[in-house]
């Protein structure tokens, strides 16, 4: 659309408005996640496909096809060209969207709660894992390397030697279930299932910071694009965020600085609980999607108090994303998995296409001027297009746009194969106008392939399928004898 057909009061508007709409072919998307650039959004669904639409046009971009269960959260790393996937198949698996093939799959020996790419190399990214310790995960080499990370909190020498047996028990138990690196990824935040919050070096896995934020599990952890704020979400029905200083400083001193409660959101009156929390593009605003409601809340940071409440469809909202530089909001929905969409509705300015162009509300009668439909010699007119046309149009040169992100020179290629387009899965081209649908287990032969660690998975039907023939052959044999 044409910016000078927009009012700039709307453009300076920095929170959405109201539900545009939802993307098609969308699936059942259990979690999404925007790119750096904002050009593409990631939608992993409930079958273990993975969809990336394109913003701009909101068509599929590309789908990916390598987890057999739901998959749990989405990464992108910084250029925009790697993906990274967890899964309830206990895989963990590195995209490359060149031409959208698995560049390295890790499984571990649990279900993954989450993982996150490092924000500066893709071949490193940490992992929180149910009923066992996270781990930092560095696949650079044909071998995966899994680290282990500390879950326990860092205590002071003196509450190590007054530790009680029951508080040693407790720390023992301490199980991580949400991390994120900061933005230079030289420390990772975790959040554990008794509240606490530790801050891990990466080079050295020693927890060098711990705090106890709430005394209910911590289920999400989100930092701002400035890296200096955090917002987490607990089973308390609270939602708070803090402000933590420059982590890479070498001024700063673990043991003296603390940080610093700025303010927390929640509805008193009726006590709901929050699923899923972000900040927006600027850090100003923090946006909460609702356990058993269709709304989404939007709070201002500065003064803690509640900016406005989107209404969505007529469905639990589970997952919400904010585009990285836009007023724009994504949302899954809990039965249906469509995703939603809310943004600024923009009113075209038509009094920009010409400077006298005045809109009114009602019709008027029109005042014909004396020379408005005169007839001008051909010469004349001539003249005037051609000193249009001399006008030299630049339409190659591209604006330098203020980003948040290392610019990268990759672009995703454009796919025209129809199976990666934006048609029905399970309806396919057998003629000129003619399709059917697919054969059950067609197309997803991938799921028979190698996994990395040397085990061939065979389906059932495979198996199946010999006996079927055996007892076939072996009725035709008894046929043929009576």
């Amino acid at each position: 659309m044409n910016l000078s057909l927009l009012d700039p009061f709307v453009l300076a508007q920095d929170c959405p408005e109201t539900l545009i709409g939802s993307l098609q072919d969308s699936g059942h998307a259990t979690c999404i996640k925007f790119s750096k650039s904002g050009d593409f959004l990631a939608s992993g669904r409930l079958d273990g496909t993975i969809v990336i639409f394109d913003i701009d046009t909101n068509g599929v971009a590309r789908k990916l096809r390598g987890h057999t269960r739901q998959v749990q959260s989405l990464s992108w790393s910084m250029n925009g060209r790697y993906l990274l996937s967890s899964s309830q198949d206990w895989k963990v698996v590195v995209w490359d969207l060149q031409d959208g093939s698995r560049m390295r799959t890790v499984r571990f020996e649990a279900p993954v709660f989450m993982a996150e790419f490092h924000p500066h190399d893709h071949l490193q990214f940490i992992a929180a894992l149910f009923d066992a310790p996270p781990v930092l995960v560095d696949v650079s080499g044909n071998v995966p390397i899994k680290q282990p990370l500390p879950s326990a909190p860092k205590r002071s020498q003196l509450e190590l030697e007054n530790a009680t047996e029951k508080q040693i028990a407790q720390d023992a138990k301490q199980a991580t279930t949400v991390l994120a690196f900061s933005t230079s990824g030289n420390h990772i935040l975790s959040g554990t299932n008794k509240g606490w919050l530790n801050i891990i070096e990466t080079s050295s896995k020693q927890t060098l910071y711990s705090v106890r934020l709430t005394n209910s599990i911590v289920t999400m952890l989100r930092l701002s694009t400035t890296g200096r704020e955090i917002v987490v979400n607990a089973s308390d029905r609270i939602i708070r965020t803090f402000e933590i200083p420059n982590l890479d400083s070498p001024k700063l001193d673990f043991d003296q600085f603390r940080i610093q409660n700025e303010q927390k959101y929640q509805d008193i009156v009726n006590r709901l609980s929050w699923n899923h929390v972000t900040f927006s593009s600027s850090g100003e605003y923090v946006v909460a999607s609702i356990y058993m409601n269709h709304h989404l809340y939007v709070w201002e940071r500065e003064h803690g108090s509640l900016e406005k409440i989107l209404e969505g469809p007529k469905e639990e909202l589970s997952m919400v994303e904010w585009h990285p530089f836009k007023p724009y909001i994504a949302a899954s929905g809990m039965d249906s998995g469509r995703v939603y969409l809310w943004s600024v509705t923009t009113p075209q300015k038509w009094s920009a296409l010409a400077p006298d162009f005045q809109e009114v509300e009602e019709n008027q009668e029109y005042i014909e001027h004396e020379d408005e439909f005169d007839i001008h010699p051909i010469e004349e007119m001539h003249k005037r297009l051609q000193h249009l046309e001399d006008e030299d149009i630049d339409v190659l040169t591209i604006d330098p746009v203020k980003r948040g992100y290392e610019q990268s020179d990759f672009t995703m290629p454009v796919l025209f194969d129809l199976e990666d387009s934006d048609s029905e899965d399970d309806i396919i081209a057998v003629g000129a106008g003619q399709f059917r649908r697919k054969s059950p287990g067609q197309g997803k032969e991938w799921m028979h392939e190698d996994d990395g660690d040397g085990a061939v998975t065979t389906s059932g039907d495979e198996q199946g399928t010999p006996r079927r023939n055996k007892s076939m052959k072996r009725r035709r044999v008894d046929s043929d004898t009576a």
